[in-house]
């Protein structure tokens, strides 16, 4: 049943109802950035916490400083650039970034911190084993940890792709944890079937496959359809 206002006679607006994206300090910021693209243009709002270590790793990865007072200058930056670091590779618009929410790492009295703000579900693109330990403990250490228990709690969708190799028996127990308590644990592996040319390719397959789990739907890359050799044809 529609909800209307009973002062006006109009229909209510619908509350924003968003992915939380939370971006960790592992390598991988390309993944977090397709994956950012591949929301937006689903036409799917987000709200964007990047942790503190998650910064030093763009900078690294990419030359961008995240900076909380241009954050949307800087998501603009980080969201057009390719994956094999050259800039411009994308189109984002001003208009698709209008779907955006950013908070602080730090703030812990933000939205996501409370399973009363709504939102679809949580996905930590890359995830460090520090941020996995954090979550499978419920540290809630800052922001990101706190709306990734926040996500377990409520029953909602947690996807965790996390990014690191080897993995230690204790990383393990921690990713078993928290497959236990529901959530999608998704490594960041690059598969080849679907003929890849491109660095951008093995980026947009994992990308794809964390909104997979999520269940938003997209193009990222060509589906396995059951027919030795499809990847290796022309798309």
């Amino acid at each position: 049943m529609e909800q209307v206002n009973a002062d006006s006679g109009r229909e209510a607006p619908r509350p924003r109802t968003p992915w939380v994206v939370g971006v960790s300090g592992a390598s991988g910021t390309p993944y977090a950035a397709a994956v950012l693209r591949g929301l937006l243009a689903a036409g799917e709002s987000v709200d964007l916490v990047v942790s503190r270590a998650s910064r030093l790793t763009l900078l690294d990865e990419t030359g961008i400083a995240f900076r909380d007072a241009h954050w949307r200058e800087d998501l603009a930056k980080w969201l057009a650039r390719g994956a094999d670091g050259k800039p411009g590779t994308f189109d984002v618009a001003g208009a698709a970034l209008e779907a955006v929410r950013h908070w602080s790492a730090g703030d812990l009295g933000a939205g996501p911190s409370s399973g009363s703000y709504p939102v679809k579900g949580m996905l930590i693109v890359p995830a460090s084993t520090a941020c996995v330990a954090g979550v499978a403990l419920g540290l809630s250490k800052d922001l990101l940890q706190r709306a990734a228990s926040v996500t377990l709690k409520e029953r909602r969708p947690l996807v965790v792709a996390v990014r690191e190799t080897p993995l230690n028996g204790q990383t393990l127990r921690h990713l078993v944890a928290l497959d236990e308590a529901g959530a999608v644990v998704l490594p960041a592996s690059p598969a080849f079937y679907a003929g890849a040319t491109h660095i951008q390719d093995l980026v947009d397959f994992v990308a794809g496959r964390v909104l997979d789990a999520a269940g938003v739907p997209h193009g990222l890359y060509r589906r396995w359809e059951g027919e030795l050799g499809g990847g290796s044809r022309p798309g």
